[in-house]
């Protein structure tokens, strides 16, 4: 039987490096009327505790679907998980009971959501919505929840917190609507926080106030964090490791600064020429070409090879597998991995 955290105990802290979760071969199709859509296609992926983990690609890669799961907000249909498990501290999310998972979900593991004003309900004050989590998991008094969200509010540093705490959430920008949710996300220190585009729509100054914030309080609770996005520009800085997606599979994994040195996938490759540069001034922007693959209809062989410059006959019929990535020297590169037929001569020139 699953063993979980009783209400009234606190989370027992992990040291930096302890795995923490584990994806291991995750499938997840929507079954539409118009055909199944493989929105999942074998995903695996790890984060240990105190490390940041970049989940990178265009809309409709899988992302925020694999996020989704992880949470167990997709148990329902037309989303359906068919294969795969999801590992936490070595217990299979997918395995546990509703109520396990209940458990599990905003105390252990948290999620920011994308639309601030959207995930946060428009007809109550976001004291109420940021208590609400001490009053489910730990029975607190509405004077207790209360006193526990100025807390939260003040550690976000959302000004005049006491005076602002009965406001609701049209009442705040943006920023500070970004920061409710990292606030209500904190709430009960969980082991690992997953930040589905946390920056969308926030202008560049407020994009790096809220990561700097992210990063300071992961530091400080020594929490995992898987910060999804698709702007490189954003994790450069933050992230330990980075997951590159497209059409709902891992095409690339490296360490953040190894990916930037020399990506080993064409379609990393793209993204990273896509990203504005100081040194390029004048001159046009580079973009992949064509659109991402209708999930319904995904190409045979590699999804890229229709958008991809140096695609082969092999590219057009035969799946590439996640390939360990090596040296000139033939000697293994941690953490290197690359799903292109052609990963040596993208690597290496």
């Amino acid at each position: 039987m699953t063993t979980v955290i009783e209400n009234n105990q606190q989370p027992d802290r992990l040291e930096v490096g302890t795995p923490l979760l584990e994806v291991k071969d995750l499938h997840v199709e929507f079954h539409t009327r118009d055909g199944i859509a493989k929105a999942v296609n074998g995903v695996n992926y790890s984060v240990a505790a105190g490390e940041t983990l970049a989940v990178l690609g265009e809309s409709g890669s899988g992302k925020s679907v694999t996020a989704q799961t992880i949470m167990g907000i997709l148990d329902m249909p037309p989303g359906k998980v068919t294969q795969g498990e999801i590992l936490y501290r070595g217990q299979d999310m997918l395995k546990m009971s509703n109520e396990e998972r209940r458990r599990v979900r905003g105390r252990k593991i948290a999620m920011i959501f994308q639309d601030a004003l959207s995930a946060l309900n428009p007809v109550l004050s976001v004291g109420y919505q940021l208590g609400e989590m001490f009053r489910v998991h730990q029975g607190a008094s509405r004077a207790e929840a209360k006193a526990k969200a100025i807390e939260l509010m003040d550690r976000v540093r959302i000004p005049a917190a006491k005076q602002r705490v009965n406001d609701y959430p049209h009442q705040f920008s943006g920023g500070m609507r970004q920061r409710i949710m990292i606030a209500m996300a904190l709430s009960l220190q969980p082991d690992l926080i997953i930040a589905d585009e946390p920056t969308t729509a926030l202008d560049v100054t407020v994009q790096a106030q809220v990561m700097d914030l992210l990063a300071e309080l992961q530091a400080e609770y020594n929490m995992g964090l898987i910060l999804i996005t698709h702007d490189l520009g954003v994790v450069a800085d933050v992230a330990d490791k980075i997951a590159v997606m497209y059409a709902g599979r891992i095409v690339e994994t490296a360490p953040v600064h190894d990916l930037y040195a020399k990506p080993a996938h064409p379609y990393t490759k793209g993204l990273l020429r896509s990203i504005p540069r100081l040194d390029q001034k004048g001159q046009e922007l580079y973009a992949i070409k064509g659109l991402p693959p209708n999930l319904l209809k995904v190409p045979t062989g590699c999804a890229f090879n229709p958008r991809c410059d140096v695609a082969t006959d092999l590219c057009r019929t035969e799946t590439p597998a996640l390939h360990q990535v090596t040296g000139k020297d033939g000697v293994e590169l941690t953490g290197r991995r690359s799903a292109c037929h052609l990963w040596k001569e993208t690597l290496h020139g």
